[in-house]
C-alpha cells in the first residue's frame, strides 16, 4: 500500500520534482542495502531490546563498532559478553554496563572506580604510561583471572598502542574495592579511587568477573577528540 502511495503521489508531481523525488526513493533503497544501515538497524534493534535508559546509544554503538572488529580480527572467545565503562558520567553513578548480546540483555549496572589522577567525581585525564595513576580508553580483551593483594582479580589486555597497551605490563586489572559502594558514596561525597584499575563493588566483584572473563569484550570510553579520531576501533 505504501509502495502504491508514493507511486501514484510521484506523478501528482511536476517532472523536475519527480525525477528528484525519484533519486531520493533511489538513494534511500541504496543506503537500506549498505553495511552501514545494517549496523545501525542492528545496533538500534539490540538497544531498544535491552531498554536502559542509563546508557548511551552513541556509546553503545561506538562499544558495537570495536566488539565487531575484534570479532572480525579473531580475538575474542566468548562473542557474547560485550562490558561498557561510560567514564562521562559522574563516578557517584552506575557507569558500569555489562551485556549479553546473544540474549539481548542487561547482566549487571554497577558502579566502577577510576584512577586517582584521572579526577575526582569526574574523569578527565587518561594515561597509558606506568605510574600514572590514571585510567586508560579503549578497547580491551579480557584474560584470566587470580587472586592477588585485592582478592579476586581479572587480568586486562589493552588493544589499542597509543591508548591501552600497557594495561597489562601497569597491573591494570578488574578487582573489587570497599571503596567502590553506595555506603561509601553517601559517607565521602563521592566514590573512591584506584591507581588506574576499573575497581568495582566488592560484593559484585565475583560475579561480575566470572561473566567477563577469557576472552570477552571490554570498552571504556569518554568524549575525548583525540582517542575517538584515532582509534583503530572506531573507523
Amino acid at each position: 500500500m505504501v509502495k502504491i502511495l508514493l507511486s501514484i503521489s510521484l506523478f501528482l508531481l511536476p517532472l523536475s520534482s519527480r525525477n528528484l523525488a525519484n533519486n531520493k526513493i533511489n538513494n534511500h533503497n541504496n543506503f537500506e542495502n549498505t553495511a552501514d544501515y545494517k549496523f545501525l538497524s542492528w545496533s538500534q534493534e539490540l538497544f531498544d531490546e535491552i531498554n536502559d535508559k542509563d546508557i548511551e546509544i552513541i556509546v553503545f554503538r561506538l562499544a558495537l563498532k570495536g566488539y565487531l572488529k575484534l570479532v572480525d580480527e579473531n580475538e575474542l572467545e566468548n562473542t557474547g559478553i560485550i562490558t561498557i565503562i561510560d567514564f562521562s558520567k559522574s563516578a557517584n553513578e552506575k557507569r558500569l554496563f555489562i551485556v549479553d548480546v546473544d540474549s539481548k540483555k542487561m547482566l549487571f549496572k554497577e558502579l566502577v572506580a577510576h584512577g586517582t589522577k584521572t579526577g575526582v567525581e569526574y574523569a578527565k585525564y587518561f594515561s597509558n604510561k606506568r605510574y600514572s595513576n590514571q585510567s586508560s580508553l579503549g578497547f580491551y580483551v579480557t584474560g584470566r583471572t587470580y587472586s592477588g593483594k585485592n582478592g579476586f582479580s581479572l587480568k586486562l589486555h589493552g588493544k589499542e598502542s597509543a591508548f591501552n597497551s600497557k594495561a597489562y605490563e601497569r597491573g591494570v586489572v578488574m578487582h573489587g574495592a570497599n571503596y567502590v559502594s553506595e555506603k561509601f558514596v553517601k559517607k565521602n561525597g563521592r566514590l573512591g579511587r584506584s591507581f588506574g584499575c576499573p575497581a568495582v563493588p566488592s560484593d559484585k566483584n565475583k560475579d561480575i568477573i566470572n561473566v567477563i572473563k577469557n576472552g570477552t569484550c571490554f570498552f571504556i570510553y569518554y568524549p575525548d577528540k583525540n582517542y575517538l579520531s584515532q582509534s583503530k576501533f572506531l573507523k
